[in-house]
């Protein structure tokens, strides 16, 4: 339900500050992160054509 709220947010503008959409360093750099909860992320990779979402996870679970 939070990542849908999210997707709808990221859709209407993927800049909107409440995502804090960023890009990715180290082993996850080519990637970016919003926020979909205080904890929880969604990393997604830019592509030719859009955005291809490809993992969604706490931020403990992701950046290991």
């Amino acid at each position: 339900m939070a990542f849908k709220e999210r997707l709808e947010i990221f859709i209407e503008d993927p800049f909107d500050p409440r995502l804090r959409n960023h890009p990715l360093k180290g082993k996850l750099k080519g990637y970016r992160s919003i926020n979909i909860t205080g904890d929880w992320r969604a990393l997604f990779k830019e592509v030719e054509d859009g955005v291809y979402f490809v993992i969604i996870g706490t931020h403990s679970q992701l950046y290991k």
